[in-house]
C-alpha cells in the first residue's frame, strides 16, 4: 500500500507542477462572487483568507484554492435574518437548494474558532443551531428541509411527508450533528443562551428517536420507500429494511450519503450517537437537569458497550477491524464510503482515539483495495461509494484521510491530490473520476470546500475547532 501510494504521489506531484506551470498567473484569480453578490460577510473570515495567503505565498495554486474554498458557505449558501427576536439562519448545500441537518452543520463548523471575534458570524451559527433544534422538533426522522412549506420532487415518497420537507430520509447523524454544532458553540463562545426550550424538546426527541430505534420494542414509527430505479433510494421489507437483532444497537434506515443501508445497524453512526450523547450529558448536567443527564449517559454507555461486541470482527488480512454495517444476527459489512461520519473519519467524528489498535487496522483495510469503494486511478486514489458508483473518489475522503493522519508525508501527498483533482476549478466537488479529474459532480458543493479549508487551517495555522 505505501509503495502504491509513493508511485501515485511520484505521479501527482509530476502532474501538479506540470498543471501549476501551465496555468498562467492571471488564472489565479478568485473564483467567489463579486463582493456586492456575497450573501455573507465577515471581516474576521477576511482577515484569515489574506493571513493565510501570505503564509501560502510559495504554495500559489493551494492559496488560491484555499481562497475560493474557505468562505464558500458563507459567499454562497447562508440566509440569515431575525425570527421572533431570534437568530434564524438557513444554510442550503449548494447546487441542492434545501437545508440538510448534516450537511449545514458541517458547513459552518470550521468558523467555529473565529466566531467569539465576530459578533455577526456568532448570530449566524447562532441562527444555524437554533432552526437546526426547530427542524428536529419538527420531524426527528427528516434528514432536509424547506425554507419554506413549498414540498418537494420526493413529496410522493411512501412516509410521512410534509411541505416543510425536502426529503424524509432517515439517518443517525441528522441528529448528532447539530448536537456536535451547538456543544462546540458552547465551548467556542460560553454562550449558553442556545440551551433553551428548542434544546430541551429537541434532546428528547433525539433521545426518543433514538430508543425507538434500538428496535427494543419493533421496528417503530418510520418507514420509507420510494418508486424508483435506484435501489439505493428506497428501502426493502415494506420500508423497514433488514432486520435486526434488537441487541442495543442504533438502527439507521440511510447512510450519510443519503443512500439506504443494507444492515441498519451503521456503525461509524453508532459510534458519533455515542459521542453525542456525552455531550447532551455534560450539558444537561451543567443546566443541573440531572435526570436528563443520566438518561443521555445511560444510552450512551450502552451503545458503547454493545459496540465493543458487535462491532469488531476479524479480518484475514487486517486483524481485528471495524465492519462499516451490522444486524445483531452475526453478519456484517466490510467497506467504507465517503460520507462522515464514516468508518475513516472516527477519530474525527467520534471518540475513537487516532491511535486505537483496532481504527488502524481498519483505516489500512479502508484506504485498499481490499475495500470495494477504494479507487485508485491517473489522476488520484481515495474512497468513493455508490451514491456515484465506482471509479468515482470523493475528496471529502482524500480530506478526511489527511485530517485523520498523524504521517506529515501522507497529509502532504493528500494536499498535492486535492491540489491536482479540483478540474481546474478551484474548488472541491462531490467526486471525481479517478482517471481524470476532469469528470466531476457537483461543482457547487459547500461541505466539501469548508472541509477542504479547515484542512488547510489545520496544517497551516494550527486551528482546531
Amino acid at each position: 500500500m505505501k509503495k502504491g501510494f509513493l508511485y501515485l504521489f511520484v505521479c501527482v506531484m509530476s502532474s501538479v507542477l506540470a498543471h501549476a506551470q501551465a496555468l498562467p498567473q492571471d488564472h489565479l484569480v478568485s473564483r467567489r462572487p463579486p463582493v456586492e453578490k456575497r450573501l455573507f460577510r465577515s471581516e474576521v473570515v477576511e482577515r484569515k483568507i489574506t493571513s493565510m495567503k501570505k503564509l501560502l505565498k510559495a504554495q500559489p495554486y493551494l492559496a488560491w484554492m484555499f481562497e475560493n474554498c474557505f468562505p464558500n458557505t458563507l459567499d454562497t449558501t447562508v440566509s440569515y435574518q431575525k425570527l421572533d427576536g431570534e437568530d434564524d439562519t438557513f444554510v442550503i448545500t449548494g447546487d441542492i437548494h434545501a437545508m440538510w441537518l448534516r450537511d449545514s452543520a458541517a458547513q459552518v463548523w470550521p468558523y467555529l474558532p473565529l466566531c467569539a471575534e465576530d459578533p455577526r458570524l456568532k448570530a449566524l451559527i447562532r441562527g444555524v443551531i437554533l432552526r437546526q433544534l426547530r427542524c428536529i422538533h419538527f420531524d426527528p426522522y427528516a434528514n432536509a428541509f424547506n425554507l419554506n412549506p413549498t414540498g418537494s420532487e420526493w413529496e410522493s415518497d411512501l412516509t410521512d411527508m410534509k411541505p416543510e420537507l425536502h426529503e424524509r430520509k432517515y439517518e443517525i447523524d441528522s441528529l448528532c450533528y447539530p448536537v456536535r454544532l451547538a456543544y462546540a458553540y458552547w465551548k467556542a463562545t460560553g454562550d449558553d443562551s442556545i440551551f433553551g426550550e428548542a434544546w430541551t424538546l429537541a434532546v428528547h426527541d433525539i433521545l426518543r428517536t433514538f430508543r425507538q430505534q434500538q428496535r427494543k420494542d419493533g421496528n417503530g414509527p418510520y418507514r420509507f420507500m420510494r418508486r424508483t430505479e435506484r435501489a439505493t433510494d428506497t428501502t426493502q421489507n415494506d420500508g423497514y429494511g433488514h432486520p435486526v437483532r434488537p441487541v442495543g444497537l442504533i438502527a439507521s434506515m440511510f447512510r450519510p450519503s443519503d443512500d439506504a443501508c443494507i444492515f441498519p445497524f451503521l456503525i461509524p453512526s453508532n459510534f458519533f450517537a455515542v459521542s453525542i450523547l456525552k455531550k447532551v450529558s455534560e450539558i444537561e448536567l451543567y443546566r443541573q437537569n440531572t435526570a436528563l443527564s443520566a438518561d443521555a449517559l445511560a444510552l450512551a454507555d450502552e451503545v458503547e458497550r454493545v459496540l465493543q461486541t458487535y462491532a469488531v470482527c476479524n479480518h484475514p488480512k487486517y486483524g481485528k477491524i471495524y465492519a462499516y454495517e451490522v444486524d445483531g444476527y452475526g453478519n456484517k459489512l466490510l467497506m467504507d464510503d465517503a460520507n462522515v461520519p464514516s468508518l475513516l473519519a472516527l477519530p474525527y467524528i467520534a471518540d475513537v482515539p487516532v491511535e486505537d489498535a483496532v481504527y488502524q487496522n481498519t483505516r489500512r483495510f479502508v484506504l485498499s483495495k481490499d475495500n470495494p469503494y477504494f479507487f485508485s486511478g491517473k489522476a488520484g486514489e481515495g474512497i468513493g461509494g455508490p451514491h456515484i458508483g465506482p471509479g468515482y473518489v470523493w475528496p471529502m475522503s482524500i480530506i478526511m484521510r489527511a485530517l485523520t493522519s498523524t504521517d506529515k508525508a501522507e497529509i502532504d501527498r493528500c494536499l498535492q491530490m486535492l491540489q491536482h483533482t479540483d478540474g481546474g476549478t478551484g474548488f472541491m466537488h462531490e467526486s471525481f473520476h479517478c482517471d481524470d479529474a476532469s469528470r466531476f459532480t457537483r461543482k457547487w458543493f459547500a461541505w466539501a470546500n469548508t472541509l477542504f479549508g479547515e484542512l488547510v487551517l489545520r496544517v497551516y495555522d494550527k486551528q482546531k475547532p
